[in-house]
């Protein structure tokens, strides 16, 4: 019973937070640089959450050994993103590289 609270409350948080906002960008009109400018809101963020996980795996230091696998998944799975432009294929593709496609030494 108390997840299910927990669950209402924050989305009553977030939804109270965000809806106003976004209620009143609605009704105007935005200049042009700047509804251009939020267009890379998604791939800044997206990266900004990916970049970390990719390059540093353990934590404080960057990792670009062959023991690190999200970075050579990541690296297959642009390449395939660049090649066959499908979402899917990109991600079926770096899931499946990463879990079984790159055997890595063990870290010593």
């Amino acid at each position: 019973m108390n997840e299910s609270l927990i669950i209402i409350g924050m989305f009553l948080v977030t939804f109270g937070v965000r809806y106003p906002v976004l209620t009143a960008v609605s009704k105007v009109n935005l200049p042009e640089i700047i509804a251009g400018g939020l267009k890379f809101v998604p791939p800044a963020v997206l990266m900004a959450i990916i970049a970390p996980a990719v390059l540093l795996p353990e934590g404080a230091q960057i990792d670009l050994s062959l023991s690190n696998a999200p970075l050579y998944a990541s690296i297959f799975a642009m390449l395939i993103a660049v090649r066959t432009k499908n979402l899917l294929a990109t991600i079926l593709s770096g899931m499946g590289i990463l879990w079984f496609g790159i055997p890595h030494p063990e870290k010593s």
